[in-house]
């Protein structure tokens, strides 16, 4: 329950992987928790949004399956990335956020917009 006195309950996952679980290189562990590209749009958008609800992400993402982006959502619960919140309300009300190792990655996703605009200054 909130501060406020709503009733919800927090699905994250605070136990991250054994590091023998994880690739060698640093780069693929990155890649492989954060490298598609729904993850990457549905982190830039909780970073630029904070909680979002289902359907909002949906829009903001754009082009994304249902099936597909409770998938990658799914997936980064899994990797502790993003806490979802269901709302004891009918019907359910379901927010996404990211949680504080997921806000770590902003200044990746700074460096990759940074990027691109500079890429895109030199398209003619």
């Amino acid at each position: 329950m909130s501060d406020d006195g709503i009733s919800y309950t927090e699905y994250r996952n605070d136990e991250l992987p054994k590091r023998s679980d994880l690739p060698v290189c640093p780069v693929e562990t990155c890649v492989s928790l954060i490298g598609s590209k729904w993850k990457l749009l549905i982190m830039r958008d909780l970073l630029l949004n904070g909680s979002m609800r289902f359907k909002a992400l949906q829009r903001s993402v754009g082009g994304v399956s249902q099936k597909v982006l409770t998938t990658n959502l799914r997936s980064m619960e899994d990797a502790g990335l993003v806490v979802r919140r269901v709302y004891a309300e009918v019907p359910p009300r379901v927010e996404y956020s990211l949680t504080e190792l997921g806000q770590s990655l902003r200044p990746i996703m700074d460096s990759m917009w940074a990027w691109g605009e500079s890429y895109q200054a030199l398209a003619k």
